[in-house]
């Protein structure tokens, strides 16, 4: 039962990204592949990894990475800045275009935050918060995520 009850709330998630993405392909604002907004989401998701961070991220050859980053930059959707420590070194950031095309689906879940602080009393809502963190630090430890701010909130 848990497990049905997480799928919808993730399926709705994505169906609502999905269907404002292509309501901007009907607008011709979109000009990312499926598998370039999967790339976009990893690299903000990283915190300004490295081509080699990311290519090792997603299990594909740095050359491969690197012809998808490049499309990526003449898109605009990325930028590499250099390392202050290490010249050699160029770290993938997003752009401000990208954080208004993602800014489509952090708006919905900004939406059904505060409906969960309207419906719920704060101490369900803070439990809420700590079994999140917990099932995203203990109970999938796969994936690690930087302990960054999210450059792409409102």
């Amino acid at each position: 039962m848990l497990d049905e009850a997480f799928d919808r709330v993730y399926t709705k998630f994505k169906l609502h990204f999905y269907r404002s993405v292509f309501s901007r392909f009907q607008q011709r604002e979109a000009s990312l592949t499926t598998v370039e907004t999967f790339c976009m989401e990893i690299i903000n998701a990283l915190g300004r990894p490295t081509i080699n961070e990311f290519s090792s991220f997603v299990n594909i050859s740095p050359p491969n990475a690197a012809y998808k980053i490049n499309n990526l930059i003449q898109k605009g959707y990325v930028v590499k800045e250099q390392s202050p420590d290490d010249k050699r070194e160029y770290h993938l950031a997003v752009t401000q275009k990208y954080v208004d095309y993602y800014n489509i689906s952090y708006r919905y879940l900004s939406t059904v935050m505060d409906r969960i602080k309207e419906r719920f009393p704060a101490e369900d809502v803070e439990k809420l918060e700590e079994m999140l963190d917990i099932i995203s630090t203990e109970l999938m430890p796969e994936l690690h995520l930087p302990d960054l701010p999210s450059t792409t909130k409102l």
